[in-house]
């Protein structure tokens, strides 16, 4: 199962650009750690390897110099993930010896919607997923002999970072496949076809009725004022199926509302999925989160806004 396909080439793009790589002592870390340095980048190795490991191979200083070798500059730290101070300190000699930090790899993916929202213009903020098992030296341990036979190299996700490390900053907020170094953006679809007004509103002008209808009636009579400083969003629904059409929670003008239809000011978030789903996730059956990694709700807008929308649910769900 090891990748046949050809290496992206170094293109020099990411020269004088510092990479703050958590876990680049080995494996995928490294691996995008070497490809930068190819361009001459200069890498901070954040690892908690020190000392050689009786099983695992390499440690920040061994990565270190093969980073060097390879074109770019190295400063090795120790860095536990899970130890602030060690995170903090660690920035802090990042800057003393490079200035700063430009690009970071951390194990962070559930926070890129909202992190690419928050310092848009600023920063770019995505996640990278292999569409396969990556051959490391964990999974030699877990696996056991002969499990990189079924495993793809470290530096297919290598090439695919390398891709998005070389993008502008505007390209944020996604998550991405490794598979062939195509990239999939997942928050990037196009909103669903909006129907017509005869689906929305029916031949006889009657009024919106079923489960849809039903959920957003208990949405309209729990909304507050609480609710609405807190979030500060109007969130519009573009739903598919029976019952759909599009609908929308209002929670930034006075007092909250739900309803049928346009929201009375500009939406801030629009959310496309189908009737099925909507009821499912405003009732506690899908997970907002797994919803939109599956590819059953599609967002346009302020992801930031999003999030709290979940969090809204949680408080909503019983009494739906």
């Amino acid at each position: 199962m090891q990748s046949t396909e050809t290496h992206i080439p170094s293109s020099g793009r990411l020269a004088g650009c510092t990479l703050f790589i958590t876990g680049a002592s080995r494996g995928i870390g490294k691996a995008i750690a070497l490809k930068a340095a190819k361009d001459g980048a200069n890498i901070v190795i954040a690892a908690k390897t020190a000392e050689p490991h009786p099983t695992l191979p390499g440690t920040i200083y061994t990565a270190a110099e093969e980073i060097e070798a390879a074109g770019g500059k190295a400063l090795p730290c120790i860095v536990n993930v899970r130890e602030e101070q060690q995170i903090i300190s660690a920035v802090e000699k990042a800057v003393k010896t490079f200035g700063a930090y430009t690009i970071s790899k951390y194990g962070m993916s559930m926070c890129v919607l909202g992190m690419a929202e928050e310092f848009r213009g600023e920063v770019a903020v995505n996640a990278l997923w292999p569409k396969t098992a990556i051959h490391t030296a964990a999974m030699d341990m877990l696996g056991g002999a002969g499990i990189e036979k079924q495993c793809r190299k470290t530096d297919i996700l290598a090439d695919a970072a390398y891709c998005i490390l070389t993008k502008p900053k505007t390209f944020t907020g996604n998550f991405i496949i490794d598979e062939r170094n195509i990239i999939f953006l997942v928050g990037a679809a196009q909103e669903g076809k909006k129907l017509s007004g005869s689906q929305q509103e029916g031949a006889d002008g009657a009024k919106p009725s079923g489960p849809v209808a039903e959920t957003f009636r208990v949405i309209q009579g729990a909304v507050n004022e609480e609710h609405v400083r807190s979030t500060q969003g109007v969130f519009q629904f573009e739903l598919s199926g029976d019952g759909g059409g599009t609908w929308y929670i209002d929670l930034k003008s006075k007092g909250g509302s739900a309803g049928f239809g346009k929201p009375p000011v500009a939406a801030d978030v629009v959310m496309s999925m189908s009737s099925t789903d909507f009821v499912k996730m405003f009732t506690g059956k899908l997970k907002p989160t797994l919803a939109f990694m599956s590819g059953k709700l599609r967002i346009k807008g302020n992801m930031a806004l999003a999030m709290k929308l979940e969090k809204m649910l949680s408080q909503l769900n019983a009494k739906l």
